[in-house]
């Protein structure tokens, strides 16, 4: 009886090492797509975060104006003549004085 002898492994790649080496040169050629697809997402989602931080200002104002528009009628008669109140306190009796003179006057 003879025993087999053991192949002696030749120097070639197999069918499987050639198919794996395939395999992981397209994984890699994929991997630094989805690299460079996400670099490129990165800049454009920077770029666009940059625009919107411009218009932060124009945001604010318009905020305010909705705010005020929104208002009651009551409420912003009530915060108009407290205003007018605190005015008239802060001007002191000689200029309200005039005030009531201009208005009998009709100036």
């Amino acid at each position: 009886m003879s025993t087999p002898t053991p192949k002696s492994r030749s120097s070639s790649p197999t069918v499987f090492e050639q198919q794996r080496e395939e395999l992981v040169r397209e994984i890699a050629v994929g991997m630094e797509q989805v690299l460079q697809n996400i670099n490129r997402l990165n800049r454009n989602l920077e770029s666009i975060i940059a625009v919107g931080n411009e218009f932060g200002s124009v945001e604010a104002l318009w905020s305010q104006f909705e705010n005020f528009m929104g208002r009651p009628r009551e409420e912003v008669e009530e915060h108009g003549s407290r205003q007018r109140e605190d005015q008239n306190i802060n001007e002191g009796p000689s200029e309200l004085h005039d005030q009531d003179f201009h208005k009998v006057q009709g100036r």
